[in-house]
């Protein structure tokens, strides 16, 4: 079968998935990415999920099936919105009223709130206290802000330049712990607005990407590891830099391959429930289109 062929057969699979088996959000998405759907409708399906406060719950982040508002949740809400162009919408003026209440003294926002352990979540989630900041979310929802058309209107808040005090401070007092971790680290340095700051911490994020056992190299690992596609899923991503071509076009190779008989793709790690695995199966179906696409496979 051609590549061309093997492409479409790859798309149709997803779109048949996508289409009797995701969320409404994530249909919204494939249809905007490939069937020419528009960013409103997107945004429409992004609605039901943000509360009252002005963030997100409702378990946007499937994994969190808690109702109330929070960061990680409001952060997913924040990519998806970069995802679409969406900073426009109706959604951002409440956002960032939460943002800047959820803000803590110091700069930075709390992991998660110990709302969450209300409800059925994933282990990590769990949260002992209030109130303690955390380099995640708190990197790439700066980051994203920082590098959205948002920026001069934030730029001398003072809650959001307790952030960025928050943000140098942890960076350069500590390296990346593990892909998360990582994740703050290249977003916010992304649009960070001291370059030559930047550069001394892109040092220590550059020698921990290289370190053995950071990016999976092995395409037929198994369980909760990051690979190459994860930490370079388009050839514009940072990490792109620290993998070869042949290791991209072996694990472009085992994407394809790990597309399931109803076309979409499995999660690696232990669902929360049967609708936390399906919600989360429909988005990051998407996201594997969106990388294959990016690789020229479709």
């Amino acid at each position: 079968m051609s590549d061309l062929l093997k492409g479409q057969e790859t798309l149709d699979r997803a779109r048949s998935f996508i289409y009797n088996s995701a969320r409404l959000l994530d249909r919204m998405r494939f249809a905007y990415h490939f069937e020419n759907g528009s960013r409103q409708d997107v945004i429409r399906g992004l609605r039901p999920y943000q509360n009252e406060d002005g963030g997100f719950g409702q378990a946007l982040e499937p994994d969190m099936r808690c109702p109330d508002s929070q960061p990680v949740t409001t952060e997913m809400a924040i990519s998806l919105l970069q995802e679409v162009d969406g900073w426009g919408s109706e959604l951002v003026p409440a956002l960032l009223a939460y943002l800047k209440k959820l803000t803590l003294p110091g700069g930075g926002l709390p992991r998660a709130t110990t709302a969450v352990n209300r409800y059925a979540h994933a282990p990590w989630w769990a949260t002992e206290a209030d109130g303690i900041p955390a380099l995640n979310p708190t990197g790439k929802i700066v980051g994203m802000l920082l590098g959205s058309p948002l920026r001069e209107r934030l730029w001398d808040l003072d809650w959001f330049q307790a952030h960025l005090d928050f943000l140098w401070q942890t960076l350069e007092n500590s390296r990346p712990g593990d892909f998360h971790d990582g994740e703050q680290w290249d977003v916010f340095l992304a649009h960070a607005p001291d370059s030559a700051r930047a550069a001394k911490l892109y040092a220590v994020l550059d020698e921990w990407l290289t370190s053995p056992g950071v990016i999976e190299r092995n395409p037929h690992a198994d369980g909760y590891v990051q690979k190459v596609l994860d930490y370079a899923p388009t050839p514009a991503s940072y990490a792109h830099r620290f993998v070869t071509k042949d290791e991209v076009e072996l694990h472009l190779d085992e994407l394809q391959l790990q597309q399931q008989p109803d076309g979409g793709w499995p999660i690696s790690w232990p669902a929360v429930s049967t609708a936390s695995e399906q919600e989360w199966r429909g988005y990051l179906t998407v996201n594997r289109l969106l990388t294959l696409r990016a690789y020229g496979r479709l």
